[in-house]
């Protein structure tokens, strides 16, 4: 089974040791930073990827459970804000993301 799929501002992982899935969303532009970590289900992660449209995607993600969000932008916020909804379930999906990192690195 593929453990990542990727788009244009967001990541989705698949871990196999615990059998949860995680997706993020990234937007970066100029006025700032913000992020978006969500604990999603297997089918939504068997449809990422099938649309047309990339913002698809992304909707699909955004009817999951957040887990975490940051945001530092220009507008509306003095400094980061930050939102930690299921410590465990961040903490997992950033175990996931290393594992991947170390995996690509070997190959």
């Amino acid at each position: 089974m593929k453990t990542q799929k990727k788009g244009n501002n967001w990541t989705a992982y698949y871990d196999p040791e615990t059998g949860r899935y995680f997706a993020e969303i990234i937007y970066t532009s100029r006025e700032g930073r913000e992020q978006y970590d969500y604990e999603i289900t297997p089918e939504i992660y068997g449809r990422l990827g099938t649309f047309a449209e990339e913002l698809e995607n992304e909707r699909l993600i955004k009817t999951a459970k957040m887990t975490y969000s940051f945001e530092n932008t220009m507008y509306g916020t003095l400094g980061p804000e930050r939102r930690v909804r299921d410590g465990e379930a961040l903490e997992a999906m950033n175990a996931c993301i290393k594992k991947n990192n170390k995996k690509k690195k070997k190959d």
